[in-house]
């Protein structure tokens, strides 16, 4: 009965200490991101550029390759597929030549959908209206939201930096308290 129980310690001791270490290396990971956002926005917002070439670029070479190789479809399919893959490869050089106008078209397409979903939030908000619980604070809520929206829509650069700003000051204090939290995880 001791072997089973020392046995059972030693597992959860190493699952505490698995999970200690994830927690750590996560923390340490956002807190890294978090402060190159800080330091260097733009440096950063063109390294998301490049990843996101970078997937542009494979899904290129893969729906070339589904569209060269795939016999068992039929012509347009194929067609279709090829012309995606030139259409991907054409958006990948672009980015790869280009990464700070890349950047900045990525930081207004941000601004962008969240300007709109922030309206399409607030409209939905009033349509419930008649339903709420508190009018007045769905009315604010509503109003805000609208506001904000068209405030991000009419300059959706200067949103997307505050936000990328936010980001990654959010992610330095997360960073730091996942650290904190794998110090102290699996303490009595």
């Amino acid at each position: 009965m001791s072997i089973n129980h020392n046995v059972t310690l030693e597992l959860d001791e190493r699952a505490t200490n698995g999970v200690r270490v994830a927690f750590g290396a996560g923390g340490l990971l956002a807190l890294v991101i978090g402060v190159l956002i800080l330091a260097w926005p733009s440096k950063t917002a063109m390294v998301v550029a490049a990843i996101i070439g970078c997937w542009a670029l494979i899904s290129a070479l893969v729906s070339i390759a589904v569209g060269v190789f795939s016999r068992s479809r039929g012509t347009w399919p194929r067609v279709g597929h090829i012309a995606l893959g030139i259409l991907l490869a054409a958006a990948a050089i672009y980015t790869f030549a280009n990464l700070g106008t890349a950047a900045g078209a990525l930081a207004v397409l941000l601004g962008i959908v969240v300007g709109i979903s922030w309206i399409a939030q607030g409209i939905v908000s009033l349509s419930m209206i008649g339903g709420a619980g508190s009018k007045i604070w769905t009315l604010a809520y509503a109003a805000l939201s609208i506001i904000a929206g068209v405030i991000l829509l009419f300059s959706p650069m200067l949103a997307a930096s505050v936000l990328f700003v936010l980001i990654g000051a959010t992610f330095v204090v997360l960073g730091i308290a996942q650290i904190a939290r794998a110090f102290r995880f699996g303490a009595a």
